[in-house]
Parts: C-alpha cells; structure tokens; sequence
C-alpha cells in the first residue's frame, strides 16, 4: 500500500472573473522513502495541489473535494480540527516558497522553528527552543542564529531555517514548493544536497515542486507533469528524463540544455490556457504539433503506456 494516495482531487477557486480550475481530478500515488517531483510552466497548478493536500486553503474556495489518503486514512473525511491537532505539521509538513515570506520577521529563528512543537506537541518552550537548536545544526546553521532575526540571515539560512521547521516534527510527508527558486546558483547546490542527504538519513518522503526541470532530477524517484490543473504524464524518474511520452513533456525535455551532447533546444509556442476557461478536449491541443481533430473535441483517457509510465494523450489511447 502506498504511504500517499490521491484520487480525483479537485480544487477550484471562486473569484470575480468565475470558476479557477486550479486542480481538476488530479490522482497519483507516493512510496515511503520517495521524492514525486511535480514539473510544469507557472501558473498550471502546482502550488495550490500542494495546498490542496496541506489543507493550507484559501477564504474563496469554490470546490474542494476528492479522496487523499495516508498510510489508508482518508484524511479528507476528517474535520479542520481533527486535521489540525493529528495531521498538520505532525505527517504532513510543508516548506513554501520564498522563504522571506514565510518567516515572521518581528519573531527570533528559533521560536518559529520551535513553534510547531508548542502548538502541535504541547513540548514545553524551553525543551522545543533545544531542539530547534537541534534542528539547525541538523540543516547545517550555528545554533546561535536561533537567537536572531530573519533579517539577519542569508537568503541561504533562511531557506534551512524553514527546512528545520518543516522537519522539526519528524513528519512523514514533506511537500517543498519551489525551495530555491530565490536562491543564486551555488546556494541553490547546496541546498539540494542537503535534502538528498535528509532523504537519505531520515527515509522521507518528498512531494518536490519546481518548474526546473534539470534541478528535479537531483532529487526525484518519481515525476509528474501537470498541465493546466491535470496530470499529463506520471512515470519513474529515469523512463521521463530519458523516454518523456506526452507532447508536451517531449517539448519540456527538449527545451534543456545538455553538457555532453549537442542538440537543437525547442520552445513551446503560445501560452498556458487560463484557468477559468480551459479548451475543450485536450487542454494542451492549441499549442500541440501532434494535434489531431479528436483532441479538440474530447478529453484524453489516461493510459498505462508501459509498467508504472502513465499518459494523458489521445496518441496512446
């Protein structure tokens, strides 16, 4: 049995324009241990399926609705408290985007790295502040800069500093939305190789969320590509990065440069669809080479193409 298991997971957004189909019937299945990297352009919804599963949800929801499992348990039938006192930060952790913003800035590092232990563990302050030390040293920061402020951090630290508060509870799903994408190009290194060697000593679980699509094979077991709102391809890192099915996860891979062989890099002609009003059929149709008459009309099934290797593509089904 899969540790996490998602099934037809939806959530849309009400705003003045209409419906946002932010997650339309999303489904996929992570391992203990595994890292899911969840690629696609800005704006396809990759942030908002992972506040879908955090329950970490907008005031204007329209549609919430689908099934999320852990370890078995239906976590979607429970209620916001009950969610919150055994689920939040206790199994399901999460690391947001920029950490700037996710650090309060009238607040010292380590009492927000201690937080979640007051509020979900009931550990006293004292006790939670020591581990919070703990836990700094853990990702690799003196001890000391629990006393500062996040001012007073590099882009770099603060980054760890909310790596350590995600992890601080021991949880069993860790869910990064795009934790280096403020971060210059060595830093960014260095913080990749320290969530591999977290990977590797802790048995984490990883939901990685990047539009980079280089930098997710440095961590992934798994790949998932999403486009407006769906799924469209979901497969074993090594089948994606070497043998990509979808139309438009071919025009992804083709789109990175490569070291050791010369090849001519595409592009992606035209822009994502919006939200509110996606195409008929195949929402990647308006800008697919490969587009058939069929595509335009009707959705595509999703088909298992090889063991483990799904696609959403008419070309398959």
């Amino acid at each position: 049995m899969a540790m996490l298991e998602v099934e037809n997971l939806r959530l849309y957004y009400a705003t003045r324009k209409g419906v946002v189909k932010a997650v339309d019937r999303v489904s996929f299945t992570l391992e203990k241990g595994e890292t899911l990297a969840i690629v696609g352009e800005s704006g396809c919804g990759k942030s908002s399926m992972a506040k879908a599963i955090a329950r970490l949800l907008p005031r204007n929801v329209h549609t919430y609705d689908g099934v999320i499992r852990l370890d078995g348990k239906n976590i979607m039938e429970m209620s916001d408290e009950e969610y919150r006192r055994e689920v939040r930060w206790r199994q399901i952790s999460m690391v947001f985007q920029g950490a700037q913003n996710a650090l309060n800035p009238v607040l010292k590092v380590g009492f927000q790295i201690a937080e979640p232990l007051m509020i979900h563990e009931g550990v006293p302050k004292e006790e939670a502040l020591a581990r919070a030390r703990k836990a700094l040293r853990m990702v690799g920061v003196h001890e000391s800069f629990a006393d500062r402020y996040p001012f007073e951090l590099s882009g770099g630290m603060r980054q760890r500093a909310v790596i350590a508060m995600a992890l601080i509870t021991n949880p069993k799903l860790v869910i990064l939305d795009e934790p280096t994408s403020a971060l210059d190009v060595i830093t960014q290194a260095n913080i990749m190789n320290l969530l591999k060697k977290i990977k590797r000593e802790y048995q984490l679980s990883f939901i990685f969320i990047t539009h980079d699509i280089a930098l997710s094979s440095e961590l992934a077991d798994r790949v998932a590509v999403m486009y407006a709102g769906q799924i469209v391809e979901f497969t074993d890192a090594d089948e994606f990065y070497t043998n990509p099915k979808h139309p438009y996860s071919e025009k992804l891979m083709a789109s990175v440069p490569t070291l050791r062989s010369e090849k001519k890099l595409e592009f992606i002609p035209g822009a994502p669809p919006s939200l509110l009003t996606p195409p008929p059929g195949c929402r990647f149709h308006p800008r697919c080479d490969k587009a058939m008459p069929k595509c335009r009309e009707e959705e595509p099934p999703e088909v298992e193409v090889k063991e483990r290797h799904y696609v959403k593509c008419w070309l398959y089904a």
